[in-house]
């Protein structure tokens, strides 16, 4: 009866070891879309985040749909914000929301120009490289 034990409970461990490793890192792409067009200018190492300091609408993170003539948001995935001091570069938490869409304005509202706005996805499963945007 202990060899069974021991055997049920080798099997068990065996299993959920391969489950922890059957993960895969950063295995969709994601974007930020502000009113469901895509921030970045180009979504490649070189692309930028810019924004307008009166810019208006729903900022979200998604995972995209990427071509070369356009960029298509598909599902919203839930991403914390903070905000870079332009000066200090001191990084701080917009609030301790976790949010799927975020009133843009609200959120420039606590930013200077030169400030940057850092969207922090929390699943591990979900590349965000573009994730610092910029306000002017």
């Amino acid at each position: 009866m202990t060899q069974l034990i021991r055997f049920a409970l080798f099997l068990f461990c065996c299993a959920t070891f391969n489950a922890a490793f059957g993960q895969k890192s950063f295995a969709n792409c994601t974007a930020a879309f502000l009113n469901n067009k895509i921030v970045v200018d180009e979504y490649s190492p070189q692309g930028k985040c810019v924004l307008a300091a009166d810019a208006t609408g729903l900022l979200t993170v998604c995972t995209a749909d990427l071509s070369p003539n356009s960029s298509v948001a598909v599902d919203k995935i839930t991403f914390k914000v903070a905000i870079r001091d332009q000066n200090t570069k001191t990084l701080v938490m917009y609030s301790n929301e976790d949010f799927q869409q975020v009133e843009v304005q609200k959120l420039l509202a606590k930013c200077r120009k030169g400030d940057h706005i850092v969207l922090l996805t929390l699943n591990e499963q979900y590349a965000l490289p573009h994730n610092e945007i910029l306000v002017l």
